[in-house]
């Protein structure tokens, strides 16, 4: 990803103005809003150290860094889509922020949407993703579903329904 490049999250602004300075230690995150978009980018360039340094210390003993990393690099990330935001802003003083949001991708395949509310929390001047909320989405195939007729897309010249369909 080049600096100029359209940031991930969907700001509209470059990568490099946007959640790069936030990935890489330049500067904080001004706000809980802010944290979940660079959040996001981290998940698109991979950027698993950022993803786990930004999980409130009470949070981050629960979650497995190598499943992370895997969730960020068998995914391919086509969006976020900021729901709501309340609290967490830099002018109202508080200490924390719940941000709901949709989550866009693809993987095995399959069509996904991660559907989150999200609690952050500012600790020491810096806001932290503290604990979520998932709500829970059907997935949807991303090409076409193999008909039974069909040969088999495992490439054995059979039809689906006698080759891997038929397991």
């Amino acid at each position: 990803m080049f600096l100029t490049d359209l940031c991930p999250c969907g700001s509209g602004i470059a990568y490099g103005d946007c959640c790069l300075p936030y990935i890489t230690w330049a500067k904080d995150a001004p706000t809980a809003e802010a944290l979940m978009r660079s959040r996001y980018t981290a998940y698109v360039v991979h950027a698993v150290d950022y993803i786990m340094e930004t999980i409130h210390e009470d949070t981050r003993k629960e979650l497995i860094p190598d499943n992370i990393k895997k969730w960020s690099e068998t995914s391919e990330w086509l969006g976020l889509k900021i729901i709501s935001t309340e609290e967490g802003y830099d002018k109202d003083g508080c200490q924390r922020g719940i941000v709901q949001f949709e989550v866009y991708y693809i993987q095995d395949r399959y069509y996904k949407t991660h559907h989150e509310t999200a609690l952050f929390e500012k600790v020491g001047g810096c806001w932290f993703y503290k604990d979520g909320r998932i709500a829970l989405n059907p997935f949807m195939r991303a090409g076409e579903k193999t008909g039974r007729n069909d040969p088999c897309p495992c490439g054995s010249g059979k039809k689906y329904k006698h080759c891997c369909g038929g397991r």
